[in-house]
């Protein structure tokens, strides 16, 4: 029986193309895309219904790789959700700033950033030039999540447009949080 955790990616606003990390990790690795019902008018409710049902079609632990609003879906899932026990990690890539003045209509009923610690460990990576968040506010976002935060340098939005390819440094960070933590002090 494979009880290796399961890697969800939870791709942001509008979805993850195929120049994308994700779309590539997914065909590459056999990683499954939580699929939402609406990419374009995203509704937190629903997008939080959709992974809990990923979740619990499966008894193996989840880690969960988020990108752009990916990441916001993970912190309002994990504040409400009485499965969060079933996540063994998340990768929060590029998390946006959804308070901004200039944030898209589309995505205003995400807003206020759910702030709480998240249950489960967590590694944040944040570009230095992301055109949808600054550094400070990805810093402050990553804190209050208690995830250990990552700056990259100026990757953009770190997606398709970043020119990442397969990203084999994100694959490692991803390791990082699913493969067990040698003990040994000697």
């Amino acid at each position: 029986m494979n009880t290796s955790p399961r890697i969800l990616l939870l791709p942001g606003w509008q979805d993850s193309g195929p120049t994308h990390w994700q779309s590539r990790w997914e065909a590459l690795h056999g990683d499954l895309r939580v699929q939402q019902h609406d990419w374009l008018w995203p509704k937190r409710g629903d997008w939080m219904m959709q992974l809990e049902e990923a979740l619990l079609a499966d008894e193996r632990p989840a880690v969960l790789v988020a990108h752009s609003l990916g990441c916001q879906l993970v912190a309002a899932w994990a504040a409400h959700s009485r499965h969060s026990a079933r996540v063994a990690g998340a990768l929060l890539v590029a998390p946006p700033d959804i308070e901004r003045a200039d944030a898209p209509p589309q995505i205003a009923g995400w807003a206020p950033i759910i702030r709480r610690a998240l249950p489960f460990p967590a590694i944040a990576v944040i570009s230095s030039d992301d055109p949808y968040c600054s550094s400070e506010r990805a810093h402050e976002m990553a804190a209050d999540w208690g995830a250990a935060a990552l700056e990259i340098g100026p990757l953009g939005h770190i997606n398709g447009d970043s020119g990442l390819g397969d990203w084999a440094e994100g694959r490692a960070l991803l390791r990082s949080l699913t493969e067990p933590v040698d003990d040994d002090d000697d």
